[in-house]
């Protein structure tokens, strides 16, 4: 598979062991993004092409910074989160083979693990940022559980357009594949599908080459003191 003309494309994940679903349930809470209804994990890797597949480097744990062009909301400033404790390599190369990733390049990817909460008081807001890209050149968003919950619709765009090309709930064991140099997204808020509190379990993969990397003392003070990134 590859990005198709629109720069995007639907997966399906291979099953994931229940240790990895289970790892959800401790998930700290994120006070940065999503009005409180978030919960998060980050790390971050170097991919390296062996010949055959991806070598998979955890780099040295850092605060995840963006740049304020990106997410007004969470950009130009540190976010301190813990790392993930589970192994969800198995889950990122099927990612990236279906990307046709370049093996003559190594990849940095930040890697997001994050569920989302919504009950009757608050809906559970996926995107504070509005429509945006990430800011790197791919992006894999993948959906492993929805409990209780309803809504949550991704939507493409092309840039600077005003309504959405492609629109659609990914259920569980589904992801989509984005180029983020072309395309924006956005996620509406979930809601509460009976009285019990919902829940939104994903994982968020972004793909840079070494070169563009989003790690290291040097992208961080690009990052803080807003300036262009690499897009």
């Amino acid at each position: 598979m590859s990005l198709n003309g629109q720069g995007f494309a639907l997966l399906d994940l291979p099953e994931v062991s229940g240790e990895i679903l289970d790892s959800y349930e401790d998930l700290p809470h994120d006070p940065y993004m999503g009005n409180g209804t978030r919960y998060k994990r980050f790390s971050q890797y170097r991919l390296s092409w062996n010949g055959e597949a991806w070598d998979f480097e955890l780099l040295p744990h850092r605060d995840y910074t963006a740049f304020k062009d990106f997410n007004p909301v969470g950009g130009g400033y540190k976010r301190p989160y813990e790392p993930i404790q589970v192994d969800f390599t198995s889950l990122i190369g099927h990612g990236a083979g279906e990307l046709n990733l370049s093996t003559d390049t190594d990849w940095q990817i930040n890697v997001h693990q994050n569920r989302t909460i919504a009950s009757r008081e608050k809906s559970g807001v996926l995107t504070p940022e509005g429509v945006h890209q990430d800011g790197h050149e791919f992006v894999m968003i993948a959906v492993l559980r929805r409990t209780e919950v309803e809504d949550g619709q991704t939507r493409l765009w092309k840039l600077g357009a005003d309504e959405p090309f492609w629109t659609g709930v990914l259920e569980p064991s589904k992801a989509v594949l984005i180029d983020d140099k072309a395309v924006a997204h956005d996620v509406t808020d979930v809601q509460p599908a009976g009285d019990q509190t919902g829940k939104r379990d994903i994982l968020i993969v972004a793909f840079s080459r070494w070169e563009e990397r989003w790690y290291g003392d040097d992208h961080d003070q690009a990052a803080l003191s807003d300036t262009a990134s690499t897009m």
